[in-house]
């Protein structure tokens, strides 16, 4: 009788003749995640993943992997041989343990009989296992439709006998679905998008625009804790930090006041989309949600989209704000997006910004400007971390 975790993939599982190349991707980070930790065996059998580690580490494990894109559900597991002797005792054994953690009065057993050579069926399992737990545990009864737990019993290779299922965030493993550089504002929005296009399978770098000296030291080192922590789930994320003020100064000396938010954010994407053609990334990836500010309308998006061939994703474009947060929470991001530090978009900020603004409009004033020169000296001084 030992214990093991099993892990439970999601979309993963239903990739067909491409899962060979997600499960590595999967396993690999799973592997770098835990490395500092230890365990002794990481395996596969039939259609979960398995580690064997010492048990007392198993919470640390637990708190890691679920953070890793790609798992749906990680369970503290009872693996014993396939014989119902062993499979009673692991049963009883995994129930006490439950009964002295919480409080629980009913249970159904649930059986998934992947051995079909398995001499018993899986409603006769769960039939046979469930009177064992009832006249083992007199305080427990019997609810079929909506039990407060759930005795699982997997019969592989092994039997595999377990309660809890502890959550994953689902989605692709991070690699699998190209790079995105995302523009990391240090505000509340940016960090979601980028955890959420992670998600799917986006591998993230990050770009930080800053007005330094006039924007502190500390709101760059806000950025960069946000960084480390959207790294617990993207892995390690390169940050491009980027001083445009003198790009901004420009713009305010030559160009409409109420112009200054679109021409700035234009000015960011040409230097994003320069720095990720570099470094062969694939796409920019924005916080923006339509509607929130007033440069984030579809005619102020569509003018910002005309200044680079890159795609931009936008997985937070229909979110209300509310959702935002709660996901910010979630991942610990929000506590410091909510630091009072400054950045880079309030310095020059006009009170009555173009909301409805023309793309004629503002490439007539950017005639001006001698937009490649800016670009190239905000990209040679910028400073590039590594954050992991």
């Amino acid at each position: 009788m030992d214990k093991v975790l099993s892990v439970s993939l999601g979309e993963v599982a239903l990739k067909g003749l491409n899962r060979k190349y997600f499960e590595d991707k999967l396993i690999s980070r799973m592997k770098k995640t835990i490395k500092d930790i230890g365990y002794e065996r990481m395996y596969k059998e039939q259609g979960k993943l398995y580690i064997e580690a010492q048990e007392d580490d198993f919470d640390l494990i637990i708190n890691r992997l679920r953070k890793v894109f790609g798992l749906v559900y990680i369970s503290p597991c009872i693996r014993v041989d396939k014989d119902m002797i062993r499979i009673e005792e692991a049963s009883i054994k995994i129930m006490e343990e439950k009964l002295s953690k919480d409080l629980v009065n009913t249970f159904k057993v649930k059986t998934n009989r992947v051995d079909k050579s398995f001499p018993m069926k899986s409603p006769e399992i769960s039939r046979k296992i469930g009177a064992i737990i009832l006249n083992k545990f007199n305080q427990l009864k019997v609810d079929v439709h909506n039990p407060e737990i759930y005795l699982y019993i997997d019969i592989k290779d092994n039997c595999y006998i377990y309660i809890d299922r502890i959550e994953g965030y689902g989605g692709l493993p991070v690699g699998t679905n190209g790079k995105g550089l995302l523009l990391l504002s240090g505000g509340i929005d940016s960090p979601v998008a980028g955890f959420m296009m992670a998600k799917r399978g986006v591998q993230i770098s990050g770009i930080h625009f800053h007005s330094y000296p006039f924007t502190s030291e500390r709101a760059e080192e806000k950025v960069k804790n946000l960084a480390e922590i959207l790294s617990l789930y993207t892995g390690p994320i390169k940050l491009y930090s980027v001083n445009i003020l003198e790009i901004q100064k420009e713009l305010n000396a030559k160009c409409p006041g109420d112009e200054m938010t679109i021409l700035s954010r234009r000015f960011m994407m040409r230097i994003a989309e320069k720095i990720a053609k570099e470094s062969g990334i694939d796409a920019l990836i924005t916080g923006e949600n339509l509607g929130q500010v007033a440069s984030q309308t579809i005619k102020g998006i569509s003018v910002i989209n005309a200044a680079v061939n890159m795609p931009i994703l936008r997985p937070l474009i229909g979110f209300d704000k509310v959702d935002i947060i709660d996901i910010a929470k979630e991942i610990e991001t929000y506590e410091t997006s909510i630091l009072p530090y400054e950045d880079c978009c309030t310095l020059f900020l006009p009170k009555h910004p173009v909301t409805r603004p023309r793309l004629e409009d503002i490439e007539r004033s950017e005639e001006s400007i001698d937009i490649e020169v800016l670009v190239s000296n905000a990209i040679e001084g910028m400073e590039v971390y590594n954050i992991d």
